[in-house]
């Protein structure tokens, strides 16, 4: 999947990476949903949608939403292994903390050859999960699903292993490591509090109340 795929610019690998990233996680993808995660105009979003859909990238649906055409799948995925393995190589050998990571690998992510990048996954034994629990592509582009629900899906009583976090915010990755709130941790949902309340879990030995942005953004496998 190299320079495998030709290399496009890096406004439009940005582009594809978030849009499979909203998708990765159901929610819908449109003009508005770009500009707001891209921190770019609604002009701006939809002048890049339509030269993505020209090169045959996306599929636009006016009104209905945008979708990563196969072609446009392959090069997200792409862009998603090189991200994702640069995160994991800036922890595991150069001690970031997973708060650190996210900027780092946006800027890096455009530089690096896949050469350099599959000398990364051999460094680091071909990792399939980033720091955050995303799945990291293989170089053939296949991605090894798991079957995990958002916490703030789950009923009290329900118990599993948090694996995946789906937000790069510094200041909520940081909210989390100080309460010891991290991947492979146990969780028990104890009560969803009344009227829009928190959901009160259990992690460990510890009781907290999470607010929605948390409860939507950690994933969990059901023990």
């Amino acid at each position: 999947m190299q320079d495998r795929l030709q290399r496009r610019s890096a406004s439009i690998e940005d582009y594809v990476r978030v849009i499979y990233g909203l998708a990765e996680r159901g929610e819908e993808v449109t003009n508005n949903t770009l500009s707001s995660r891209l921190e770019v105009s609604p002009s701006s979003a939809s002048g890049m949608v339509t030269k993505l859909s020209q090169q045959g990238l996306v599929a636009h649906v006016p009104y209905k939403g945008i979708g990563l055409t196969p072609e446009g799948m392959k090069l997200a995925r792409s862009v998603l292994r090189r991200h994702r393995l640069i995160e994991s190589y800036l922890v595991s050998e150069l001690g970031y903390t997973w708060d650190e990571v996210h900027a780092e690998a946006d800027a890096l992510e455009h530089a690096v050859s896949d050469l350099l990048v599959d000398r990364i996954a051999a460094k680091l034994g071909n990792p399939v999960r980033d720091p955050h629990g995303d799945p990291i592509p293989s170089a053939d582009g296949s991605v090894e699903e798991m079957s995990t629900r958002i916490l703030d899906e789950l009923e009290p009583g329900a118990v599993g292993e948090i694996v995946r976090v789906w937000d790069t915010d510094p200041d909520l990755l940081r909210y989390l490591a100080d309460r010891r709130i991290g991947l492979g941790e146990r969780i028990e949902v104890v009560e969803r509090q009344p009227f829009g309340g928190p959901l009160v879990v259990k992690v460990g030995t510890d009781t907290h109340a999470l607010g929605k942005e948390i409860a939507q953004a950690l994933s969990v496998a059901l023990l």
